[in-house]
Parts: C-alpha cells; sequence; structure tokens
C-alpha cells in the first residue's frame, strides 16, 4: 500500500479537544444537529478516540466565582463519566485503556477540564478531578485565574494586562500537583509568559490542546516560533485546531482542511513530527470547510497526505504523540 492510499481507518485517530454541551441534554447516543460531536457522526467520521472538556467559563476572582465553577465542573465531569453508560463507548483514564477500547471497537473517551478557574485557590481539588478522570487541565481560559495569565485578557473582568507576570506562586504549586498525580498541563490559552513558564516548571511535558502556529496566522491563541521551540525541545505536542480564526486571517475567508493541514506540517518542519498533532474544538466553536462536524473528519486524513505525509508520520500526527506524553504523565505519577 502506498503513502498515497493510506485508509483513514488505519489510523488511531484521535482528537485532543471537545467541549461538551451545557446543560448536558443526554443525547450523546443520538445522531442530533445540536451537536457537533455524538457517537453517530464519530462513527461515520472514523473518529475512535477524543477528549471532551468540561469547558468552565471565566468569572470572577472569588470564593463566590470560585464556588460556582467547582460545583459546576463536578456536574460536567459526572455528565461525561455517565457516557460509560451508552453502548459502543468506553471513559478512559491512562493510555492503555484508550488503545484497548479503540481495538475493541469501542469510541475511547478521555475526560478533560478546560480552565484552572475551575480549582479557585485549592490545589487539594486537583487529586478530586483525577480521581473522577481528568488526564489535562487547561490552566486558563479567555481571562487572568489565580493561577496563571492568559493569552487574552478580560476588560470586562477588570483585568490587568498581566496580573501575575506569568505562573503564581499557587500555579507552580498546582502544576507540580499535576505532576504528581498524573495529569497533563495544558498551555492552550495562557500568556506566553505563561506558557514559557509552564514549559520550565512542569517535570513532565506540557501540550497545547488546541492551538495553531502564529507565525501562519497572527492570533494571541496561536503559538509563536520561539514557544514553538521550547516545546519541542521539552518534548511537548501541539494539537493544531480547527477554529478558522486560528489558521488564517478572518478577513481571508473561512479556513479549510487544507489550511489546518498546513499548520501541521509547517509545526512539524520547526520542531518534528514527534510534536504535533490535531484537534477540533467542536462544539466550542471549532468548525473549518471540510471538517464542521465529527461526521467529516477523513478530510482531515486527506489533507494530511496532501501535504507528503508518511504512514508513520500519520500515526504519529493522529493520536501517537498525544498518547506518548499521556504515558509520560503516567509514568511520572507512578515515580
Amino acid at each position: 500500500m502506498t503513502d498515497s492510499n493510506l485508509s483513514h481507518d488505519a489510523f488511531l485517530t484521535f482528537d485532543s479537544h471537545i467541549d461538551i454541551p451545557w446543560p448536558d441534554r443526554d443525547d450523546f447516543g443520538d445522531d442530533t444537529l445540536m451537536r457537533q460531536v455524538d457517537l453517530p457522526k464519530l462513527r461515520r467520521g472514523g473518529l475512535k478516540a477524543v477528549c471532551l472538556a468540561a469547558y468552565i467559563p471565566q468569572g470572577r476572582r472569588n470564593a463566590l466565582g470560585h464556588q460556582e465553577a467547582w460545583i459546576r465542573v463536578q456536574a460536567m465531569l459526572e455528565a461525561i463519566g455517565a457516557l460509560r453508560g451508552v453502548a459502543g463507548t468506553r471513559v478512559c483514564d491512562n493510555a492503555a485503556a484508550v488503545r484497548s477500547a479503540v481495538s475493541s471497537g469501542a469510541v475511547a473517551v478521555v475526560p478533560a477540564v478546560e480552565n484552572g478557574y475551575a480549582i479557585g485557590e485549592d490545589v487539594s481539588r486537583i487529586a478530586v478531578l483525577r480521581g473522577l478522570g481528568v488526564r489535562y487541565m487547561t490552566m486558563t481560559h479567555n481571562g487572568h485565574n489565580m493561577l496563571a495569565d492568559a493569552a487574552i485578557p478580560r476588560a470586562d473582568l477588570d483585568d490587568p494586562v498581566k496580573l501575575h507576570g506569568g505562573l503564581s506562586a499557587l500555579g507552580r504549586e498546582a502544576i507540580a500537583r499535576m505532576n504528581d498525580c498524573g495529569m497533563l498541563v495544558d498551555v492552550s490559552h495562557t500568556s506566553k509568559d505563561s506558557m514559557l513558564q509552564a514549559v520550565e516548571c512542569s517535570r513532565v511535558p506540557v501540550v497545547a490542546s488546541h492551538s495553531c502556529a502564529r507565525s501562519l496566522s497572527d492570533h494571541p491563541r496561536n503559538l509563536d516560533d520561539e514557544q514553538l521551540d521550547r516545546l519541542g525541545e521539552s518534548g511537548g505536542v501541539v494539537q493544531v485546531t480547527a477554529m478558522s480564526s486560528f489558521l488564517k486571517p478572518s478577513a481571508h475567508g473561512r479556513a479549510t482542511v487544507d489550511d489546518m493541514a498546513f499548520h501541521v506540517a509547517y509545526i512539524a518542519r520547526r520542531i518534528g513530527i514527534g510534536h504535533v498533532g490535531v484537534s477540533s474544538d467542536f462544539d466550542g466553536g471549532g468548525g473549518i470547510e471540510g471538517w464542521s462536524d465529527a461526521s467529516q473528519t477523513a478530510n482531515v486524513t486527506a489533507a494530511l497526505l496532501r501535504q507528503g505525509f508518511s504512514a508513520s508520520d500519520m500515526a504519529a500526527i493522529w493520536g501517537g504523540n498525544f498518547l506518548r506524553v499521556m504515558e509520560q504523565a503516567e509514568a511520572a505519577a507512578r515515580a
């Protein structure tokens, strides 16, 4: 079989960032227009493993805001955990379980948390989240929290340009706790200072679960070449995401799967094939021409193949790299 004839079904396709619609409607098993991702669409698109993120919007940095966020994140993770009851779905909290689920024909679901605001100022909550199956936590969303500065401050929350100058002391402690329990540090949404400091602080390679290359599209949510280089040197992974405004300036029209594949190719050339993957950010704003929902996932494989990637490259991009950092985090926690 030549590389140009590689089958989409040959790969362990793993999307590292999908939001869950909230409040939950208990409709994951249904083919519904209300979701970009549900089990029927995953099946049609040949998408075999997904990280489902409990997204916590940024609120005020006070006791009430933190408590509301903590209540919400637990409820969202319970909804993700309940997918164990959906036939053909397995909720997985380690890399071996993902591989086993996929090999048995089930869709692997890995819980995640988007926004460290969820824990407020209580780093002991990290162990609770890990107990609920969480494999990564995004340090921030849009707006600074008590752990770190965000790439996009929130004027409506009275954010200064910089609150901590990167990570706070609490944020550094949170990263140590995440390393201890095998939870990956996600630097998507963080400021450049926060991201670079997280790379230095973490004992385990960090991930950017849904970001693109800033040199190709100058968006504050993307990683510039210095950030990419540091991520690659440390063993981390950036998951190029299907957010049109991250892939190309909005004035140039809606991005396509070929634009996405071009970002993947750029990052692979710059820091190595072992440090790049893909994600959709579906049900959280993601969706581009050719990959507007999970049923169209084979179009991403076709676009990547047009960039000339080999079979081993494709396996790394589609899931191998992300599973590798999951395994590194697990090993570090055992140690």
